[in-house]
């Protein structure tokens, strides 16, 4: 009698430009039909993400992406409401090397409609500018003080040494929009260097990795080097995906930290073979993990009320004893590769904020 032992050959794993392909089909046909605004989100990111780290990629690869180009100007004439998500992934598209050259002819389009005047915000403001800016046309809505009003809050830190997750996507957007992607120094000077460090710790104390991503693309198209700690993070988290191919599996999943961790990596130069993705209806999966120590540390600084200090020194011992052993790791580490963090726990510990507040009681 013998033993007979099966042998399962290890899945053979792809560098980046080995995914692309399948990645544009996966986004293009696979997960949404083209009507679903979600649709028009993954494969704006996606396209954006290949088109600002200059990636090559083969013209068969943008197929699945063709008949959507063709009919993009009777879309964005029936969904003008979308005309940012369109815009993007038609000028992308373009740069990327789909032949048509129709881009200008809708930039102008949008810009004669007024569409970005019907913007509330500056960062979609400066978003609108930006794409148009890509075939050489101006908007209105871009006024002289657009980039001043970005920069001053960019530059107040104090914002950032908060949890604040919208907050700190806009901090990151603000600078893609003004470094125009990397390309030009977006002038964000050492307090927003120091907005985006704030921002940074926050993020790996809650293990947001997505976020995480965000910020050190970020920090490097400002012209940083961001924290090693953190680009490991977010470089262990992306190894660790999985690329499931499932026709019933929910869309709620993790696709936009691949993405984003896929962008972070490729920013830095640092191209790992991952799991292979298939052209099939594909979901992006990642093992849980502890949830990190950003809860654990304000949960312990709302408990001692008026005995909490800003001062890192004095409150640490305080802090680490109310947190279990994970999250203990976790700060210790944020705090240890940082030279900010004693500057950012003073803001985060929130002591002596309600001073002059009893008279509203």
């Amino acid at each position: 009698m013998s033993n007979i032992i099966a042998f399962t050959a290890p899945t053979r794993r792809q560098y980046l430009a080995e995914r692309i392909p399948a990645l544009i089909d996966c986004f293009a046909r696979q997960r949404r039909v083209q009507d679903d605004v979600f649709w028009l989100k993954e494969n704006a990111e996606i396209l954006n993400i290949l088109e600002c780290t200059g990636q090559s990629v083969p013209q068969a690869a943008l197929e699945p992406l063709g008949h959507f180009y063709a009919g993009l100007a009777d879309r964005i004439g029936f969904f003008p409401q979308y005309y940012r998500f369109l815009l993007s992934i038609g000028l992308d598209l373009e740069d990327l090397g789909m032949p048509g050259g129709q881009m200008e002819q809708l930039c102008d389009w949008a810009s004669q409609r007024g569409l970005p005047d019907a913007e509330l915000s500056d960062l979609q403001r400066a978003e609108a500018r930006r794409l148009l800016a890509r075939r050489g046309v101006r908007t209105t809505a871009a006024d002289a003080g657009l980039d001043d009003r970005l920069r001053a809050f960019v530059q107040r830190t104090d914002t950032f040494a908060l949890p604040n997750k919208k907050a700190a996507y806009e901090l990151t957007h603000i600078v893609f929009y003004l470094s125009e992607y990397g390309r030009r120094d977006p002038k964000i000077g050492e307090a927003g260097r120091i907005s985006l460090e704030f921002a940074g710790i926050t993020a790996f104390l809650d293990q947001n990795l997505d976020l995480l991503a965000e910020i050190c693309v970020a920090l490097r198209q400002a012209g940083h080097r961001p924290n090693p700690l953190w680009v490991a993070a977010v470089r262990h988290g992306l190894a660790s995906f999985d690329i499931l191919e499932d026709d019933h599996a929910p869309l709620t999943d993790g696709y936009h930290e691949y993405l984003v961790s896929s962008w972070a990596m490729a920013a830095m130069n640092i191209d790992d073979p991952l799991a292979p993705v298939s052209s099939a209806r594909c979901t992006f999966a990642r093992p849980a993990t502890d949830s990190g120590a950003l809860r654990g540390m304000s949960a312990a600084l709302l408990g001692l009320a008026d005995a909490r200090s800003g001062s890192w020194s004095h409150m640490q011992d305080a802090i680490y004893a109310m947190l279990d052993d994970d999250a203990a790791l976790t700060l210790s580490e944020a705090a240890a590769a940082s030279p900010h963090f004693e500057a950012y726990f003073e803001g985060f510990a929130r002591a002596g904020t309600t001073q002059g507040l009893a008279r509203f009681g």
